[in-house]
């Protein structure tokens, strides 16, 4: 199965069907399954008359999330490209360092990307051609990046739809198999160079069928409102593979700080969301309970579901399901949001997987686990010590081949045909598993025993006076072993509205040291934190 089959068995099976909605204005604007597959053939057609060739040239795409990042995905992936998502966000140097390293001959990009290639362009002797999705011709032709002209890519998609309606498109003649690589992702490590990982279209979709196997009542009907960036796996997949192997509508928001606005004008059923939105929103709905004389009596009177009427109402009122990726989720939303009729389930993974491993299910929502793996992954604990806590490790049709031009690193990625995460987990008698920290981060202290900073951090953080914190190994001087030492980030805003004396700055900081040795009195005491450091920015 691929990418493309999924998107023509959707265009095939209902034309008509919102493939895509945007904002316009407080209007919602939707692009059909069969209008989508229009400009997806024609932008493959453009591809044809740029001499790019299937397998051999590589396309990057340097763009925000819009229908349009789809389209040339789809256009490119769907007729055996490989394609190089890459963050806009990205430093100079690095976006350079991945166009190289993949070899990108084409890139798709917008005006307000041109001066970074600009930048860089000295180095990206394989590029011969820029894609702008918002010029128009005549702006085009007066924009360059050294020898190279830039192309207006509405023009001349507009242009060649008639072409690409022929029998002898570009687009009928190039179909690419299921185990062609569709994209090279690039994974920023902690040191060292970022490493492309290669994803075939039979490890996305394979992750999205085994995803559907356990979140099971996702269909057609559904709108996906999209916040996270596509350039990410974990969005990639569950915002996009997910939604075409269904069918569904997939939305875009318009901005980041008109989530709010866009849930109610979209009205999703479904959202993917990394934790902080989440709590932004559970926030929000406390704030307005605090507030709200009837609604704190409704819940001292046992009728919190009233209130969960007002709170989807609030969010659109078609919203049935959040995912959770990317980090933990905190208990206290997860059981929150549940009773407002807001189930969260939260996923696992990494982009060397496609990247979904394991889900919690709607059924079995487990606060403090990442669920059960999905039904067509294998995974292991391996080197599990006495409290059968060890490497989580992962085979099955989701897992990369390996790293683009890095033999030694696929290498050291692997134990056998098992993928090596990094990650620390357990195991429970029903299957669901816990993370435990990452093993690079694991704190070994003098006496041998194992420190989890995870463990730590959580039990720090469960006071809302602590905004951030992060728990970290330190050694002294001619001693053996580590410490446990933590950096935190106070709440001051939390501090200000709570402490009736407006505590200053020394006295927060104060006041911070005494929350966290109060908030370890609940662990061993060898997993105390020594050294504390207090700072007034977020980490």
């Amino acid at each position: 199965m691929s990418i493309r089959t999924y998107f023509d068995r959707a265009v095939a099976r209902d034309p008509a069907h919102p493939a895509v909605q945007v904002r316009v204005g407080d209007q919602v604007v939707s692009r059909s399954y069969g209008a989508m597959a229009e400009r997806v053939a024609a932008t493959a057609e453009l591809a044809g008359r740029l001499d790019l060739v299937p397998g051999r040239d590589p396309v990057a795409l340097i763009l925000e999330n819009s229908p349009e990042w789809m389209e040339i995905y789809l256009a490119h992936a769907g007729c055996g490209f490989i394609v190089v998502p890459v963050d806009p966000k990205l430093r100079p140097a690095e976006v350079a360092y991945m166009l190289r390293d993949a070899g990108a001959v084409a890139v798709y990009t917008d005006r307000r990307h041109l001066a970074l290639l600009e930048e860089i362009s000295a180095e990206l002797t394989s590029l011969r051609h820029i894609v702008l999705v918002d010029t128009k011709p005549e702006q085009a032709a007066a924009c360059s990046c050294r020898d190279r002209a830039c192309i207006a890519f509405e023009s001349r998609v507009a242009e060649l739809i008639p072409a690409a309606r022929g029998p002898d498109s570009f687009y009928r003649r190039h179909v690419a198999r299921d185990d062609m690589i569709a994209s090279i992702i690039y994974t920023s490590g902690t040191t060292g160079l970022p490493k492309g990982a290669l994803l075939t279209h039979a490890n996305f979709c394979a992750d999205a069928e085994g995803a559907l196997q356990l979140i099971r009542i996702i269909g057609t009907a559904d709108r996906f409102m999209i916040v996270l960036p596509l350039f990410h796996s974990f969005s990639f997949t569950a915002n996009f593979v997910v939604p075409l192997c269904v069918g569904a509508t997939m939305q875009f928001v318009s901005n980041l700080r008109n989530v709010g606005e866009d849930l109610k004008l979209f009205r999703p059923t479904i959202l993917m969301a990394v934790p902080l939105l989440v709590e932004k929103m559970y926030a929000k709905i406390e704030t307005g309970i605090r507030h709200n004389l009837a609604a704190r009596l409704l819940i001292g009177l046992g009728l919190r579901s009233v209130i969960g009427r007002g709170v989807r109402r609030n969010l659109g009122g078609c919203l049935r399901l959040l995912v959770v990726g990317g980090a933990p989720c905190s208990k206290k939303i997860l059981v929150g949001m549940g009773k407002f009729g807001l189930p969260i389930i939260e996923g696992y993974g990494l982009t060397e997987a496609a990247p979904v491993v394991t889900v919690t299910t709607l059924e079995n929502i487990r606060p403090g686990t990442i669920g059960v793996p999905l039904p067509n992954i294998e995974i292991r604990i391996a080197d599990a010590d006495e409290q059968g806590v060890g490497e989580l490790q992962v085979r099955g049709p989701t897992v990369t081949q390996g790293y683009y031009n890095k033999p030694e690193a696929t290498a050291e990625a692997f134990d056998g045909d098992w993928l090596r995460t990094g990650d620390l987990a357990s195991q429970d008698k029903d299957g669901h598993l816990s993370i435990r920290g990452r093993k690079k981060a694991l704190i070994v202290n003098r006496e041998g025993k194992n420190i989890y900073p995870e463990e730590v951090e959580v039990c720090i953080s469960r006071d809302p006076r602590i905004l951030d914190v992060v728990v970290i190994g330190y050694s002294e001087k001619d001693e053996v072993g580590e410490k446990v030492g933590a950096i935190v980030v106070p709440n001051l805003e939390h501090f200000k509205a709570v402490d009736a004396d407006n505590p200053d700055w020394p006295e927060i900081e104060k006041r911070t040291r005494a929350i966290v040795c109060k908030q370890c009195q609940k662990l061993a005491d060898y997993k105390h934190p020594r050294k504390i450091e207090v700072r007034r920015e977020p980490l």
